[in-house]
């Protein structure tokens, strides 16, 4: 039996919309079925705006007119306020004590908090849409329960666009009321809102009209406009242009999608967070013009003002009468090491940066930051820094031992921020079995408003010790000498002394004399000296990874050769032999003076590329520098000192003892080994006193060897390499082998004191060690075997030797 109405349900229900209103325009040309309706069953409903911006979608029903319920925000609004939780921030309550929110998922690597304000009622940067109003008295006695029959649905507004037929399915998918079956009005509402969130539309009206079949739906749209282009509307935003078009670039020619738009802004953010500029918010769009462009309205996030706020080890700001804690150090010696300064973008990494800066500086041993917004000016924050201050004096004294001055005390006292200006002191007393030594030191780690980071070191000193150059370790040493002749026409080199068999009374025309001391020659310097130290920053002094390092520098001071009893001498021979003779004699000063003045200028130049400052295990170390010394009057010698380094370090990973080296799955390694090679060497140039020239031997040389056992002479070079590796917790091993040699001038060397002390002119040795890594720095034990000998010499130092 046929049955008109189910081929009319069929045809209504069809996919295709124009397909169902053919069918539906048939069945009424019939004049088969008809209906009785009210004359008015729904008025006109309808959304429009004057210009497209991100809507708010808030709707009310009065007893005249019917507009939509507030059922949905649009996807695009963006209501944040610039202080909102920033990614890894430590939050605390909001002043009303609420809490603000946390980001469990990750925590921070600062000690940063933020304090949230409430999010304001509505963004100022937008205007809210709402829907225009519809003809009143429209439904006034209508139930907006009532099921009424829809005859026809009909999408209006989208002849001639080029995704015609896919935008006319979305809003048919968008709704749930179909031809044949029957809404209400708060369905229709919902449908409404439903079309709308879709967000390909800028304006949706849905226009009810009776018929002969039911209530004919035409639902009137206004695409978005298509995209041709987006702009930011902050001239100066960091945004690039490329990643803009990178964005939204599958998004170019085609209709705007409200929804797809919002993702295209939360990825802007996300490009922000990923440079640091976890503060940066996407606000948009701020409008969308007719012709397809976006305008986005960006808030990177300022900082109003850096606050500093010293604490107390409670961590409270005020003391016991509520008067704020007050700090001892300067507030420019804190904020100069702040890249992030008032009116800068706030980045997370900069800030990272500054804290380590801060903590380097050894004078804090707390930092917190917290971020307070401005209520009156939206995307700006306050940078407060609080700070508790470590203790920056120490006094300290000690035992040890070192071949200049053998067994020996020392007294220290140290002060790290003078003045609260971060100025370094420290003066030192060393007593020792050889010698002893006053030093006052002062550094200023950076010239106050300098932009470059100047350094300025200097030191006042009065030292007594036993030259290295003039000591043997299992022989006699350099002896000075009371009076030394030598006879113009002496026949013979021979040489006696007082107590010699031939002593007496001796022609001093001819016969050449001298007094004997047996004491070891001792050197008394007093003098100062200074240098700037300079990193080639380009005047960027928060530059990281600094290349090159210059320094200049002033050397002025006075020599004096001693004996024992602080005498003044000229003179010095070598051990005693049978016979003595002149050559076992010489002068120990300039121009044979028992005192000299060394005035001199030093250049020096440091390259560092490594990737650890305490212990590297790749990039290279390298350093030059030359000492010119100036005669200043008599006794005072003109010269030249060139040295240069060289460090090499190539990561490896031959040896797996570490724990570390053997990670379990998921597991990071941690091994640090590394092969390192060192080339060093020097010269002298000119007329340099003996006590001036280079040896080697010791724990920062050739490591088989005592200090200065090697040479001396007035050139050198040596040669070291390493094997570094990690055994376990802090305990780390090395294998090395050394080679130096001072490449035959041992008898440039006045006097030639390394030959009169039998000293070998080169040497190599080779050995291991092991290195406790402390907070302190590494702790080195060494024992090694120089020149195949059967003698093992152990060797104790602090750091690595390169």
């Amino acid at each position: 039996m046929f049955n008109p109405m189910g081929l009319l349900s069929s045809a209504l229900n069809c996919s295709r919309p124009r397909l169902a209103r053919l069918l539906l325009g048939t069945f009424s040309a019939t004049g088969l079925f008809t209906t009785t309706l009210p004359t008015q069953v729904f008025a006109e409903s309808r959304w429009s705006v004057d210009e497209l911006q991100t809507p708010t979608l808030t709707h009310g029903v009065d007893q005249d007119q019917l507009q939509l319920d507030p059922v949905v925000r649009s996807t695009v609004e963006i209501r944040r306020q610039v202080a909102q939780a920033v990614e890894n921030l430590k939050l605390t309550q909001a002043p009303d004590g609420e809490d603000t929110g946390d980001d469990p998922e990750e925590p921070s690597s600062l000690p940063l908090e933020e304090t949230l304000p409430e999010e304001a009622p509505d963004d100022p940067g937008r205007e809210q849409i709402l829907p225009e109003e519809v003809p009143s008295g429209a439904i006034r006695d209508i139930d907006p329960e009532q099921q009424v029959p829809i005859a026809e649905v009909i999408v209006v507004g989208l002849s001639g666009h080029p995704e015609e037929e896919r935008l006319e399915i979305i809003v048919y998918d968008a709704m749930e009321v179909r031809p044949g079956g029957s809404t209400t009005r708060t369905q229709l509402e919902k449908d409404l809102t439903a079309v709308y969130a879709t967000g390909w539309f800028s304006d949706v009206r849905i226009v009810p009209t009776d018929g002969l079949l039911g209530v004919r739906l035409d639902v009137t749209v206004t695409p978005n406009p298509v995209l041709r282009a987006v702009e930011l509307a902050e001239q100066d935003a960091l945004l690039p242009e490329e990643v803009l078009e990178e964005t939204f670039a599958a998004d170019q020619d085609k209709t705007i999608n409200l929804v797809s738009l919002q993702r295209r802004l939360t990825r802007l953010e996300e490009w922000y967070a990923e440079q640091g500029y976890s503060l940066a918010r996407v606000l948009g769009p701020a409008r969308i013009t007719p012709e397809g462009v976006v305008v986005l309205t960006v808030r990177e996030g300022r900082v109003a003002d850096v606050e500093i706020a010293f604490t107390n080890d409670d961590g409270e700001t005020t003391d016991e009468d509520g008067e704020p804690i007050r700090g001892g150090t300067k507030d420019w010696v804190i904020t100069r090491e702040l890249s992030t300064k008032a009116g800068d973008r706030f980045n997370r990494r900069v800030l990272q940066q500054d804290l380590e800066r801060l903590y380097g500086t050894g004078l804090f041993s707390d930092i917190n930051v917290s971020l307070q917004p401005i209520p009156t000016d939206p995307g700006v924050v306050a940078l407060v820094l609080k700070i508790q201050e470590a203790k920056t004096g120490s006094l300290s004294g000690g035992l040890g031992y070192s071949g200049i001055q053998g067994v020996y005390g020392q007294v220290s006292f140290s002060e790290d921020n003078l003045l609260g200006r971060a100025w370094r002191t420290n003066s030192q007393i060393t007593y020792g079995q050889y010698g002893a030594l006053l030093d006052l030191a002062f550094h200023d780690p950076w010239i106050k408003d300098d932009p470059y980071r100047t350094a300025f070191r200097m030191n006042i000193f009065l030292s007594r010790e036993i030259p290295l150059q003039f000591q043997h370790d299992e022989e006699a040493d350099i002896r000075v000498v009371d009076y030394y002749h030598q006879a113009p026409d002496s026949t013979t080199n021979r040489i006696y002394s007082q107590q010699d068999k031939g002593g007496g009374t001796h022609n001093p025309e001819t016969t050449n004399l001298y007094y004997a001391d047996n004491e070891s020659v001792r050197l008394q310097r007093n003098g100062m000296n200074f240098q700037f130290i300079r990193p080639l920053n380009q005047g960027n002094p928060h530059a990281e990874n600094i290349k090159w390092t210059a320094s200049a520098g002033l050397t002025l001071q006075q020599v004096t050769i001693q004996d024992a009893d602080g005498d003044a001498k000229a003179y010095a021979k070598g051990p005693p032999k049978d016979q003595e003779t002149t050559d076992n004699f010489f002068c120990v000063g300039h121009d044979c003076k028992s005192s000299n003045i060394l005035a001199g200028l030093r250049l020096g130049f440091l390259y560092n590329t490594l990737d650890n400052k305490t212990n590297p295990t790749s990039g290279n170390f390298a350093s030059f520098s030359t000492e010119q010394y100036i005669s200043v009057g008599e006794g005072s010698p003109t010269f030249n000192r060139a040295q240069f380094s060289f460090a090499h370090f190539i990561p490896m990973k031959l040896l797996k003892i570490h724990r570390g080296c053997r990670p379990e799955p998921g597991e990071a390694e941690d091994c640090p080994q590394t092969l390192a090679a060192q080339v060093t060497g020097g010269t002298l140039l000119g007329s340099a006193p003996s006590y001036e020239s280079f040896c080697l031997g010791g724990s920062t040389s050739i490591r088989g060897f005592a200090e200065c056992a090697v040479g001396p002479g007035t050139t050198f070079g040596e040669v070291a390499v390493e094997y570094r590796f990690p055994i376990i917790g802090i305990v780390s091993g090395e294998l090395f082998a050394d080679a130096g040699s001072v490449l035959g001038s041992q008898t440039s060397v006045t006097g030639n004191p390394g030959a009169l002390l039998n000293k070998p002119d080169s040497g190599f040795s080779y050995g291991v060690g092991v290195v406790l890594n402390t907070p302190l720095g590494p702790l080195r034990g060494e024992i090694a075997k120089g020149n195949h000998s059967d003698n093992w010499r152990f060797n104790f130092g602090v750091g690595w030797k390169f």
